[in-house]
């Protein structure tokens, strides 16, 4: 953003004068008018800064102005200023959506602090604004696989490739890195999209229960099958079937499981018939199955014919750039569930989510951002934290930006303190005080 603007609206040029000198020596940019209509022309949906009113003016006043800058845009903040000011005037003004309101005389100082509190409000509002207009611009698989890293474009075309064709996927993340996400982003941008998506956790379905699940039952086949039921699979026929915690299948099932991949055909417990299936297997883990095979595991052969395509998601501690996009994108998702405005997101709090390891992945970031728009954790607590521990907060932050550079540009030192703004020397010696390597972002 450019330099932040102080539109100062007065009639008493003397005042004006003096207002505007103050202002500028105390380092804001000031435009100072006489003229209200002049004023009001200036500002925009985009104007970034405060606007300062006498309320009483000739042939208009500060009241009138305000209602004028709040059909242009009413997060606005306005500053009114009066010679006859009294408590029923000042309440009139604050609920008529005054950001502020001074009484003269004041200092020069006092109104300078209000103005830089103002501006700063309105930075988190063009921000915040900037941030819904970019999700709102995106559509398809920007909308739903949400960052500007290199990992989640090259994930993106990875997704776009592979959803036109039939390829059996396995899919390789941390929990809560969005595994579904994309799972359901390769069914609904390919062929199948109006067929049945199927997911099943193999971890959430109980051993004895599984294998009708999958492959239903006849009637008789156990106690209990009074009828017969259609599994799973057959019912994802035309479609993809999702295979969630696929390191959780009994060993015995894999068999199973390995034939039916094979031969795209299924048999109902309880019977010999085989049914031949029409659908996409797309599988996911977040552990190495090729070691658990090792291990004993997983059925290596189970693996080798899963993993034919795969697909890894990067996890959310390796692009903290995409935080601010993502939390924004998750914080609309909350506010249409909630039916809750979203409230204004501070840089500080944005710095400490940045600066956060994220077990949990964005899983674990949906739920701060519900809890922030429920009102259970605010951006003031989060400054008032921060305030207390400034410095571990911008060199959490400064070693995170680096970090993120670094692995954008494939550990090009070059480019690195290039596009950082740094000097060779300066971006050594950040990377030596933070435990920074070149190797670990190739």
């Amino acid at each position: 953003m450019d330099q932040a603007c102080v539109l100062l609206v007065d009639d008493e040029e003397d005042l004006r004068a003096s207002l505007s000198q103050g202002l500028e020596l105390s380092g804001h940019k000031v435009v100072a008018t006489g003229d209200p209509e002049a004023a009001l022309e200036l500002i925009t949906r985009g104007f970034y800064g405060v606007l300062v009113t006498d309320i009483r003016m000739r042939g208009t006043d500060g009241f009138a102005v305000m209602r004028k800058a709040f059909e242009i845009d009413p997060a606005l903040p306005v500053v009114l200023i009066t010679g006859h000011g009294d408590v029923p005037l000042a309440v009139e003004a604050m609920r008529a959506g005054a950001y502020d309101f001074m009484e003269k005389p004041f200092s020069v100082s006092s109104l300078a602090s209000v103005a830089e509190r103002g501006i700063e409000k309105r930075r988190l509002v063009l921000e915040n604004r900037k941030l819904r207009e970019e999700l709102a611009d995106r559509d398809g698989l920007e909308s739903r696989l949400v960052g500007r890293a290199a990992a989640m474009d090259k994930l993106r075309r990875d997704v776009l490739a592979l959803a036109a064709t039939d390829a059996d996927i396995l899919i390789v993340g941390e929990t809560g890195a969005g595994k579904e996400v994309v799972a359901r982003a390769l069914h609904d941008e390919g062929p199948r999209h109006n067929r049945p998506f199927v997911a099943l956790n193999c971890g959430a379905l109980p051993a004895e229960i599984i294998e009708s699940e999958l492959f239903g039952h006849e009637k008789g086949a156990f106690t209990g099958a009074s009828g017969q039921r259609i599994g799973k699979l057959e019912h994802a026929h035309g479609g993809t079937v999702f295979l969630d915690e696929i390191e959780s299948m009994p060993l015995e099932l894999q068999v199973k499981l390995l034939r039916v991949i094979e031969t795209r055909t299924i048999e109902r417990l309880g019977s010999n018939k085989s049914i031949e299936l029409d659908v996409r297997f797309i599988a996911a883990t977040k552990e190495d199955l090729e070691e658990a095979g090792k291990e004993g595991r997983f059925r290596l052969d189970l693996f080798y014919r899963l993993n034919v395509v795969s697909i890894a998601i990067p996890p959310l501690r390796e692009r903290l750039e995409d935080i601010p996009l993502l939390f924004q994108h998750l914080a609309v998702e909350a506010r249409a569930r909630y039916r809750r405005e979203i409230p204004d997101v501070s840089e500080s709090y944005l710095t400490r989510l940045m600066a956060r390891d994220w077990p949990g992945n964005v899983r674990e970031l949906r739920n701060v951002a519900d809890r922030f728009v429920l009102g259970l954790e605010s951006s003031a607590e989060a400054e008032t934290e921060a305030a207390s521990n400034l410095f571990d907060q911008v060199a959490a932050y400064e070693k995170t930006l680096i970090a993120a550079e670094l692995k954008r540009n494939d550990g090009s030192i070059k480019a690195t303190y290039e596009n950082l703004g740094l000097s060779r020397k300066a971006l050594y010696e950040k990377m030596k005080k933070y435990g920074l390597e070149r190797k670990d972002a190739q």
